[in-house]
């Protein structure tokens, strides 16, 4: 009796067991299929353009900022993806920004300003690491296979971008006419930094510190993204920078006194490229257009006349004149991107028992 009385009892737990067994599959089914969330994560690695904005490339012409110096750009990123709409990104990327007096004036609409005269040129290669948080206007499904086809998102973050401004020296023929007498010329098409050469004189006494090689930025941007397969995403972005320096182009304040530049000759030779008869970049010869650019701007200048010895007669370039245009503004800079994003792993399968 006892006997069989441990039998019901057994069986009646194995029935409870089995219908919460049931009940909680079913449950977990049901979960499932209201959208739970599975986290996932990709790696991905882009290449695009580059764009820079500031004192060569000003806001007020757009176009020509945005298209005539525009640069390459590659990156390198990992994202987190938490839930439907919110993922975070951790990304380095890799990119050269570069700015012209002369090709951004070299029309005969603009050939007779300031900035045709001034004629510097610079570029910078930026070293980016950043880390951004996302927000997917087209929310993802409960499982990263199950994602939408086609989807956008918005980006925003903090950045630390790392930066070293370049030139290349003046053409040997400007150079040996502009420098004292038995001055080695460093040589052609050589590209060497500025920051070091302290160009509106930083570093001496009564001027600025050398400005830092280090700036914090904030990127923002938009993206859409296209689902290849189950494992693969490509995507396009667009993601402008807001730095917190005006030094990408090394132009910011004011022309130092030359005198600075005394045992210096290179610092000399790049603080000052108003007197170079040749865009060195594209070695067009500046001559013709400097002689519009005093006529439209110096009252009485002869139109046959030399234009550099008007333009130091007139003070042009003085020291306390302004070498940078915009004091206010910082420069900024803008990435584009075309973008291959796999999607990594989310379980690890148990090998199989021997």
């Amino acid at each position: 009796m006892r006997k069989n009385f441990e039998l019901k009892e057994i069986s009646g737990a194995l029935t409870l067991i089995m219908t919460l067994g049931l009940f909680l599959s079913d449950g977990a089914a049901m979960a499932q299929s209201r959208g739970i969330f599975i986290p996932y994560s990709t790696v991905g690695f882009g290449l695009g353009t580059s764009n820079y904005y500031g004192d060569f490339a000003p806001y007020r012409r757009p176009v020509a900022s945005t298209f005539n110096m525009m640069r390459w750009s590659v990156a390198g990123n990992y994202t987190r993806h938490f839930t439907p709409r919110l993922a975070a990104r951790a990304s380095f990327t890799y990119a050269r920004i570069a700015g012209d007096d002369y090709i951004m004036n070299k029309s005969s609409k603009h050939e007779t300003n300031i900035f045709y005269a001034r004629n510097l040129h610079f570029r910078n290669d930026l070293k980016e690491f950043s880390v951004q948080g996302i927000y997917k206007l087209t929310p993802d499904n409960r499982s990263y296979d199950r994602r939408p086809q086609f989807s956008a998102y918005l980006f925003a973050g903090i950045a630390v971008t790392a930066h070293n401004p370049k030139a290349m020296v003046p053409d040997e023929e400007d150079w040996n006419r502009t420098q004292p007498a038995g001055t080695v010329y460093p040589g052609s098409g050589e590209w060497v930094k500025l920051q070091p050469l302290g160009t509106e004189g930083q570093g001496n006494e009564g001027y600025k510190d050398k400005y830092s090689l280090v700036t914090f930025a904030i990127p923002v941007g938009v993206g859409v993204r296209y689902k290849i397969n189950s494992r693969f995403d490509v995507s396009a972005e667009l993601g402008f920078r807001k730095t917190f320096t005006d030094y990408l182009d090394d132009a910011h304040g004011a022309y130092a006194d030359p005198a600075l530049f005394a045992n210096d000759p290179l610092a000399l030779a790049m603080s000052n490229r108003s007197q170079e008869r040749v865009a060195v970049r594209k070695g067009a010869v500046r001559t013709e257009s400097l002689k519009k650019f005093v006529q439209a701007n110096y009252v009485g200048a002869a139109p046959d006349g030399d234009p550099y010895a008007e333009m130091i007669n007139q003070g042009f370039a003085r020291p306390g004149s302004d070498r940078g245009n915009s004091p206010t503004y910082t420069d900024n800079y803008l990435i584009g991107q075309i973008q291959l994003h796999y999607i990594l792993p989310t379980q690890i399968k148990c090998p199989p028992l021997k």
